[in-house]
C-alpha cells in the first residue's frame, strides 16, 4: 500500500553538485604531500561531506505514497433544515460508509454537524459509522448555518497519509462565513468536495420583515409607522391570499400602547405587503415599535418565529432625569425630586422594587440618580428585592457606552454600606466603597450557621452556597468572615477570618459545601458564637438558616448571652417544616429579623441585604459640621459663603485616579483620603458624580433651607446629563440584512447644509450586554455609514459620537429571529460552485440529487461512491535531512583524521598481524587441528588392526626377553639411578654388538625367499 521515494524540499541546490571535479582537481594538487593512498582516502571523505550537505541544504525528505482515502460528511443541523431530514441524513452516512468503504485499503470516515458553529461528532477512523443520536449534540447552536466553519474544521481532521474528501449535505442557505474561500482553500490542499443538496419543502410563509419609521422624529409631530409583510408562495406553485391579525405596539420604559385600538384583520396578497399607521409622539423618550402578525390558519405559515419584527426610534428633548428610590423609604426625595422640576429638569421617579427591565429602557434619560438604594431591600422573605447582577451591569454600561450621567446620593443605605461594594457600580464610580485603613472605621463580624442536613439537597444548598458566596462580596477587606455548616454535628467550612483580599478563595470553600446527615443546629449556632466572641469588631452578625426540626438545646440561654455580648442573629426559615416559633424568638431576642421563605431562590437577597448590617460602621456621624470646597468645581459654580453644616456621610475611599475630582471635604475624619463628600469623574463617554450624604433627608437637614439648594443640585444632575444637540441636525437609520446591521448617519448643520469629514466613532451593546467597536465611514456628503455583525437574536444599541465634544447618537435594532427562518429555497447555486471545485491533482466533485425521506430515491443516493479515488494520492513527507546533517559530522570527523593523522607502518605490520591471529589464523589452526585429531584416531584403529593380526599370525617371533644379556653391575646402576656421579659405561661391561633387528615382515619374506630356493634346487 506504500512505497516510498525521496524527494527534497530546494532542489534547485542539487545543482551546486556540478562543482565536484573542480573539488578533485584543486584538492588532488593540494594534498600530494600526504601520499598517494592518503589521498584518495582524504578526497573520498570530503566528496562525502560535499554531497551531504548538499543534500542537507536541499532539505531531503522521503516521500510514502499511499492509495488510503479518507470521507468526512458534514451535516447541516440548523433549524432551516426539518428534524425529519437531519436524523435521516445520518441513517444515509451509516449506509454509504458501510457499502463503500474499502476496509483493504484502510478507508476512514467521520461526522461532523454544523449550525452556528461546528462540532467533531465522529473523528476518522477505519471503521463503519456508528449509531448516534444528533439530538444530544453539545454545544451546537442551530440558530444559524457556518458551513465555512465545518469545510475548516474537516480540513484540519484529516490524517495526513490519506486522499481526502468532504461530502456536505445541506440546504447551502449560510448566513455566517465565506464557504466558497474555505473551499478554495481546501481545493489548493488537494481535498475534493462532494454534495448531497437538501430540498426544502415547497410551502407558502409569512415573513414580517421590518418596521419602517422616518429618520428624523420630533416632538409633538405627526409620523406613520409602516410595516412590511412578505408573503411568500411555494417555489412550484402560485400562492393565495393569508387572511389573520397585525398588531403594531408603541412601547416606552414600561409603559405599552397599542396603536391600532383592536388587532387588526389583514388580507396579504401573494408578494409584499405594506401597512400604515399614523399617529403622533408627545413625550421626550425612546420608542420600540413591535409588529405581530397571527395567521387565522396556522397551515398557512410553516415557521412562526418569523412573524414579527421591531424598531427603535429616539426623541430627544432638553434633557431627562431617573430617580431611583428605595422600596421601603419611598418619598425620601420628594423635596429633591420637586425643586429640579421646577428647575426644568423633567425627572422620572422608579421604586426598587419596579425597575427596568432592559438597556433600552435606560436610553430614555439622559441621566439616572440612585438615590440611597441599598443592594436588597424588603421586611420579609416574600417582601426582599434586589437589584440583579444584570441590572447593575446595564447601570454601569450605560454610563460607560452610552454616556448617561450617574449620580449617587448617599445614605445609610447607600455605597459600601448599602451592599455595593465589589459590584461593576463600584468600577464606574470615583471612589471605591470599603476601607482599608482600620484606624479610620472599625471592622465588622459576620458568621453563617448554614443547614446541610439531607433535607437540604438540591436547590436548597445550591442557593445557600450562592447567597453565602455573594454575602462575602458585601465585606471588606478588613472585616471578619466565618462559616459553620450543621447537620448531626457541626464543622467549619471556613473558619473565622479576616476577609483581607482572600474573597475569591473563601468562595471557592463555601462552594464545596454538600448537603447529607441529620440536623442539630445547637452545636453550630454555638461555635458562631464562640468563634465571634473572639474576634474584635464594631458590629458582630449572625445569620442561621434551616428548613427542619432540630435537636433539642439550650437555645434560649445561648441567644441571652449572645444578646449580652452586642451579637445580633436574623434567622432564615426556608419552607414549612423549619421550627418557625423557635427561629422567630431567637432573632427577636438577638435583636435580628426573622425571615421565612418559601423559594430558595430569595436566600441571595437576604443574605445580601443581613450582610449589609456588617458594613454600618462605614457611616460617619457628624456634629453639625459644614463641608469644606476642595476644588472649585463647575457644580458649586455661583456658589460662594460658607456651606451649610452636614450631620453625616458615608465614609469611601478616592480612587488613586488624575480623572477624579474631589470637590466637596468633610473636616472630620482628617483623612482626606476617606473624608469624600462630592467626587466626580468622567467614565467611558459618561459622567459619574458621587454625594456621599443625602439631599435633605436625615444629614443635610439644614441644607433644605439654603438659598442654593436648587443651583447646586441643578448644577450637579446638569453637569451630569449627557448633552444634547444644540447646533445641527443627525439622523440615524438602521437596517438589518444577511445576519448585519447596517447603521446610516445623516448630518446637518443648522442651515441644512451637509456636515462632512466629520471624525465619527461608536461603540455597540449586543443582546448579552457585551461591548463592541463599531466602524463608521463617510460614503457621501453628509452621510456615514458602519456596520457590525447581529449573530444573536435580542435588541442591539449603538452610540454614536460624532465628534468631540459632540452629543452622541443613540440607535437600536432587535434582531426579532435568526435569519435561519428567512431562507425558504435550497442555496443551489452556492453548492453547485462548491461541488465544483478542482482539487489539486484530482478531478472536480459532484452535486448527486436524491431525497432522503423517500426509499426509491434514497437508493439512488446510496449507489454513489463517495469513496472512489479520482483525487490525488496521499504522499506524506518525512524530513531527514537533520539526520544526513548528523552523519555530515562523523564524516568531516573521517576526513579530518585522515588529513591530520599520519600512520607509521613500524606498528602497523604488528598491529596487522595480531589482526590476522585473532580474526583469520585462529580458524585456520583450529581447522588444522580438527585435521590432525581425526589422522591420529585413524592411525589409532589401524594399530588396533595390525595387532589382531600379529596375534592370528603362525610364525611368532621371540621376545628381546628371551635373548641372553649380560647383567649390570649393582654400582654400575646406582651411579646412574642418582646414588653417585654418573659415568660411562665400561668397554668390557658393554653387550656385543648385535646385528640391527628385522621386521616380522622382513623375517617372513627372508623365509619365503629361503623356501622357494630350496624347493627349486
Amino acid at each position: 500500500m506504500f512505497g516510498i521515494e525521496i524527494g527534497f524540499v530546494h532542489p534547485w541546490y542539487l545543482a551546486l553538485l556540478l562543482l565536484l571535479p573542480l573539488l578533485w582537481v584543486f584538492r588532488f594538487r593540494s594534498l600530494a604531500g600526504l601520499g598517494y593512498y592518503r589521498r584518495l582516502f582524504a578526497l573520498t571523505f570530503r566528496t562525502l561531506v560535499f554531497v551531504l550537505i548538499v543534500l542537507a541544504l536541499a532539505e531531503v525528505q522521503t516521500l510514502r505514497t499511499s492509495d488510503k482515502m479518507t470521507v468526512t460528511y458534514l451535516l447541516d443541523q440548523s433549524e432551516s433544515i426539518p428534524v425529519a431530514q437531519r436524523q435521516a441524513m445520518l441513517d444515509y452516512v451509516r449506509q454509504a460508509v458501510a457499502r463503500h468503504r474499502n476496509a483493504d485499503r484502510e478507508d476512514c470516515a467521520g461526522v461532523i454537524v454544523f449550525g452556528r458553529d461546528a462540532v467533531i461528532e465522529v473523528p476518522p477512523f477505519d471503521d463503519d459509522i456508528p449509531f448516534l443520536n444528533l439530538e444530544g449534540t453539545l454545544g451546537l447552536r442551530t440558530d444559524a448555518t457556518n458551513l465555512a466553519a465545518a469545510l475548516n474544521m474537516a480540513g484540519a481532521t484529516f490524517p495526513e497519509d490519506s486522499a481526502k474528501r468532504v461530502v456536505i449535505i445541506s440546504d447551502g442557505n449560510e448566513n455566517i462565513g465565506d464557504a466558497r474561500a474555505i473551499a478554495a482553500l481546501l481545493a489548493d490542499q488537494g481535498i475534493g468536495i462532494d454534495v448531497v443538496p437538501l430540498r426544502l419543502a415547497g410551502r407558502g410563509e409569512i415573513q414580517v420583515e421590518e418596521v419602517v419609521l422616518p429618520a428624523d422624529i420630533r416632538r409633538g409631530q405627526p409620523i406613520e409607522a409602516r410595516v412590511v409583510i412578505d408573503n411568500l408562495a411555494p417555489a412550484e406553485g402560485i400562492g393565495r391570499t393569508v387572511c389573520g391579525k397585525l398588531r403594531l405596539i408603541r412601547q416606552a420604559g414600561r409603559q405599552e400602547q397599542l396603536l391600532n385600538e383592536d388587532s387588526q384583520d389583514v388580507e396579504l396578497k401573494p408578494g409584499k405587503n405594506v401597512f400604515a399607521f399614523p399617529h403622533r409622539i408627545d413625550e421626550v423618550a425612546v420608542y420600540t415599535y413591535k409588529a405581530v402578525f397571527v395567521p387565522d390558519d396556522p397551515q398557512d405559515d410553516r415557521v412562526l418565529e418569523n412573524n414579527q419584527a421591531t424598531a427603535f426610534t429616539h426623541v430627544r428633548g432638553k434633557g431627562r432625569a431617573l430617580l431611583i428610590e428605595d422600596a421601603d423609604n419611598k418619598g425620601s426625595f420628594d423635596y429633591l425630586v420637586g425643586r429640579l422640576r421646577e428647575n426644568n429638569i423633567e425627572v422620572a421617579v422608579q421604586a426598587s422594587d419596579a425597575l427596568f427591565t432592559s438597556l433600552a429602557e435606560l436610553q430614555a434619560y439622559d441621566c439616572v440618580i440612585l438615590a440611597n438604594v441599598p443592594r436588597s431591600s424588603g421586611a420579609d422573605g416574600s417582601s426582599v428585592t434586589s437589584l440583579s447582577d444584570e441590572q447593575i451591569r446595564m447601570l454601569a454600561q450605560n454610563t460607560e457606552r452610552f454616556g448617561c450621567g450617574l449620580v449617587l446620593l448617599g445614605g445609610e443605605n447607600s455605597f459600601g454600606a448599602g451592599g455595593w461594594a465589589n459590584t461593576p457600580l463600584e468600577q464606574a464610580s470615583p471612589v471605591d466603597f470599603t476601607i482599608q485603613n482600620a484606624k479610620v472605621v472599625p471592622s465588622g463580624a459576620l458568621v453563617l450557621v448554614i443547614d446541610k442536613s439531607g433535607s437540604m439537597a438540591g436547590e436548597k444548598i445550591a442557593m445557600c452556597r450562592t447567597a453565602a458566596a455573594e454575602a462575602v462580596r458585601v465585606l471588606g477587606a478588613r472585616d471578619h468572615i466565618g462559616v459553620v455548616a450543621f447537620d448531626g454535628a457541626a464543622r467549619w467550612v471556613v473558619p473565622m477570618r479576616q476577609v483581607g483580599h482572600r474573597q475569591e478563595g473563601i468562595r471557592r470553600q463555601i462552594l464545596s459545601l454538600q448537603a447529607d446527615g441529620g440536623t442539630d443546629m445547637f452545636p453550630g449556632m454555638r461555635n458562631g458564637f464562640v468563634a465571634l466572641q473572639g474576634v474584635t469588631a464594631a458590629v458582630k452578625h449572625m445569620i442561621i438558616l434551616t428548613d427542619g426540626l432540630t435537636q433539642p438545646g439550650e437555645f434560649g440561654q445561648l441567644t441571652r448571652e449572645m444578646r449580652r455580648a452586642d451579637i445580633t442573629v436574623s434567622t432564615v426559615a426556608v419552607g414549612t417544616d423549619a421550627d418557625r416559633k423557635l427561629l422567630a424568638s431567637i432573632a427577636q431576642t438577638a435583636g435580628g429579623r426573622f425571615y421565612q421563605v418559601t423559594s430558595p431562590r430569595a436566600i441571595p437577597r437576604i443574605f445580601i441585604k443581613e450582610a449589609m448590617r456588617v458594613a454600618r460602621p462605614l457611616v460617619k456621624d457628624l456634629p453639625d459640621v459644614p463641608p469644606q470646597i476642595a476644588y472649585p468645581h463647575e457644580m458649586l459654580q455661583g456658589i460662594s459663603g460658607p456651606l451649610p453644616p452636614l450631620r453625616g456621610f458615608v465614609m469611601t475611599t478616592v480612587k488613586q485616579n488624575p480623572l477624579v475630582e474631589v470637590a466637596l471635604l468633610s473636616p472630620d475624619p482628617p483623612d482626606r483620603e476617606h473624608a469624600t463628600v462630592l467626587a466626580s469623574w468622567t467614565y467611558g463617554l459618561g459622567r459619574t458624580v458621587v454625594l456621599t450624604t443625602d439631599a435633605g433627608h436625615r444629614w443635610a437637614n439644614a441644607w433644605t433651607r439654603w438659598e442654593n439648594y436648587d443651583k447646586f443640585f441643578s448644577q450637579l444632575i446638569r453637569w451630569a446629563m449627557r448633552p444634547v444637540h444644540e447646533e445641527g441636525r443627525f439622523s440615524v437609520a438602521t437596517d438589518v440584512r444577511d445576519g448585519k446591521v447596517r447603521v446610516v448617519v445623516t448630518a446637518l448643520d443648522k442651515d441644512d447644509q451637509f456636515l462632512n469629514f466629520l471624525n465619527m466613532s461608536a461603540v455597540g451593546v449586543d443582546p448579552d450586554l457585551d461591548a463592541f467597536g463599531v466602524g463608521i465611514q463617510q460614503v457621501a456628503p453628509g452621510r456615514y455609514v458602519g456596520e457590525f455583525p447581529a449573530d444573536k437574536a435580542g435588541s442591539y444599541f449603538v452610540n454614536i459620537v460624532p465628534a468631540a465634544g459632540k452629543a452622541p447618537l443613540l440607535a437600536g435594532v432587535t434582531v426579532p429571529y435568526s435569519s435561519e427562518f428567512r431562507d425558504r429555497e435550497t442555496n443551489l447555486e452556492l453548492l453547485r460552485q462548491l461541488a465544483a471545485q478542482t482539487p489539486r491533482g484530482g478531478q472536480p466533485g459532484q452535486m448527486v440529487e436524491g431525497d432522503l425521506l423517500q426509499r426509491e430515491r434514497l437508493q439512488g443516493l446510496l449507489q454513489f461512491d463517495t469513496f472512489r479515488h479520482n483525487l490525488a494520492k496521499a504522499i506524506r513527507r518525512q524530513d531527514i535531512w537533520p539526520l544526513v546533517l548528523l552523519i555530515t559530522a562523523c564524516v568531516f570527523f573521517g576526513d579530518v583524521l585522515v588529513r591530520r593523522v599520519t600512520i607509521h607502518f613500524a606498528w602497523v605490520g604488528p598491529a596487522l598481524a595480531w589482526l590476522w591471529a585473532r580474526t583469520l589464523r585462529r580458524p585456520q589452526e583450529q581447522a588444522a587441528d580438527e585435521r590432525m585429531q581425526r589422522l591420529r584416531s585413524r592411525k589409532a584403529e589401524i594399530g588396533e588392526q595390525l595387532d589382531e593380526r600379529r596375534a592370528a599370525a603362525r610364525f611368532e617371533p621371540q621376545s628381546d626377553d628371551a635373548v641372553g644379556r649380560k647383567p649390570v653391575p649393582l654400582e654400575d646402576l646406582l651411579a646412574n639411578s642418582g646414588g653417585g656421579p654418573p659415568r660411562s659405561p665400561r668397554a668390557a661391561d658393554q653387550p656385543p654388538e648385535t646385528p640391527t633387528e628385522k621386521s616380522y615382515t622382513e623375517r617372513l619374506l627372508e623365509a619365503k625367499k629361503k623356501a622357494w630356493k630350496d624347493k627349486n634346487a
